[in-house]
């Protein structure tokens, strides 16, 4: 994924696709919650505001990336929702335009990037095309939360191929991430896309296997559902475990989303 320019563009047209949801609801409808405890509509879209944000101060000016590094790491259990918290109190017309000039910034600045660079991040620095596929990541992962709260069905798209290729790229951080051990060996996984084509990653012939819907494999290391919910098979002990603690965003370990039902 040396060439960025595919990516750019598919982050561009997920944010334009997330945007529509938003951009007509009233101030109640920004209110609404979302699976995420805590979280309105604003709320998401002020995180991914912020995140974007960040994101420009790590492409643009490392010292002031840097600053943020140090802000969080002296309040790492609230750092992420004061920066949701803050953004989600602005009027939803600011908002908007603030999450609007702040990723085409950051698209800019992407797109611009020398083709060698490696930028700042909360983990491993990261090169243009891997830091904008992990804000599609989070624009597709948090645009679900907003689906969510609004009822709305989101046909998957071929987009999910980048999100897909972060999960699996994300293995053995997941199972670091809850002070476990990775495999040594490669898993094979096989992922039916949206458009009927086979994403297939890993050797043909690894015994440990993850198979099902790319959106459902999407879902799961994002923790937009709980695997119970979704239709991914694992063959194998190590791959079987994978699936519990799957995760392709940074940070520590997510608590995951309940099955559908629980509680009610």
């Amino acid at each position: 994924m040396s060439d960025p320019t595919s990516v750019i563009d598919d982050l561009r047209e997920e944010s334009e696709e997330l945007d529509a949801l938003v951009a007509g609801l009233t101030p109640l409808r920004w209110a609404l919650a979302t699976p995420a405890p805590g979280w309105t509509v604003a709320h998401q879209i002020a995180h991914l505001a912020w995140t974007d944000h960040s994101a420009l101060l790590a492409v643009t000016d490392p010292g002031a990336f840097h600053t943020l590094v140090e802000k969080a790491l002296a309040t790492p259990g609230s750092f992420v929702d004061e920066g949701a918290e803050q953004g989600a109190a602005l009027p939803p017309a600011e908002l908007l335009t603030r999450w609007r000039e702040g990723r085409t910034d950051l698209e800019r600045a992407l797109r611009a990037a020398p083709a060698k660079a490696r930028f700042p991040w909360y983990g491993p620095p990261m090169s243009a095309a891997s830091m904008a596929t992990a804000r599609l990541m989070e624009t597709w992962a948090h645009g679900q939360d907003v689906a969510d709260a609004l009822g709305v069905a989101r046909p998957p798209t071929d987009r999910l191929r980048h999100v897909a290729w972060l999960g699996v790229r994300t293995r053995d951080f997941a199972y670091g991430a809850h002070g476990l051990t990775p495999p040594a060996a490669p898993f094979r996984v096989e992922l039916l896309a949206p458009s009927g084509d086979l994403w297939a990653y890993g050797p043909e012939d690894a015994p440990q296997r993850v198979t099902g819907p790319a959106v459902d494999f999407c879902l799961l290391v994002t923790q937009r559902a709980h695997r119970g919910d979704l239709a991914l098979r694992a063959d194998g002990p190590d791959a079987d475990r994978w699936l519990d603690i799957a995760q392709a965003f940074a940070g520590p370990p997510g608590g995951g989303r309940p099955p559908k039902g629980a509680g009610s």
